[in-house]
This record gives structure tokens, sequence and C-alpha cells, in this order.
């Protein structure tokens, strides 16, 4: 078992205007998970970058509202939401409400840095 306490991991800042906290990954996980989830805080009127994914994503929505665009659709997003992303999607979320929009992602295969690929 693993147990993690998200006010006690590190914080990675994005430059979009995302705090991202790795709750867990294979290298970080006693039980040799293959997946990865991540804690998402996007502030209050910032969009991520837009980007994609050789892994297949959920998002899970805890807090906020916003839109995720995935290839050509645009969705609202707001607490409960999930989110499923076909592998090689392009994506971003967008906050729209008046507070930060909080989620969780989960990737599987686990995230790793060279296979996202930011769009510009």
């Amino acid at each position: 078992m693993s147990f993690k306490d998200l006010n006690e991991v590190e914080t990675i800042h994005g430059n979009e205007g995302t705090i991202i906290r790795q709750l867990f990954h294979p290298h970080n996980t006693l039980d040799g998970i293959r997946y990865s989830i991540a804690h998402f805080t996007l502030n209050q009127g910032k969009k991520s970058s837009k980007h994609k994914l050789k892994s297949s994503e959920v998002y899970y929505f805890l807090k906020g509202n916003g839109i995720i665009h995935v290839d050509d659709t645009s969705l609202k997003v707001k607490t409960g939401s999930v989110i499923y992303v076909p592998p090689m999607s392009p994506q971003h979320v967008e906050n729209t409400g008046s507070e930060n929009l909080e989620f969780l992602c989960i990737v599987d295969p686990a995230w790793k840095q060279d296979d996202e690929i930011i769009i510009k």
C-alpha cells in the first residue's frame, strides 16, 4: 500500500497558470502500478497548454467550472464531470469559472515527458 497527503506532495508550477502535484506514478509507488495520477489546479481565467499524449487519460473534475477541448469538441465541465481522452487527441482545459478549477488526471500507461507533444 502507498499513501500520500495532497498538501505534502511537491508542487510543480506550469507556465500557463497550473499547479501540478504528481500523486502516484510507477517511480514513486511501492506496488508497481502502470498508470499515473496527478492533481491539477488551474487558476481562474487561465487555460492549459494545448497538447496530446501517447497515453489515454481520464479527467475527473473536483471543483470549479470550465471547458475541456478534445479534438474538435468542447464540453463544459463542473464538479463531478468525468472525461475520457483517447491517446494522441489534441486537448486543453480552460477555467471559465469564478474560482480555481481543480481536477485529477489519470494517465495509462503512466505519463512520461517524452510521450507529451505540446501543440503551438
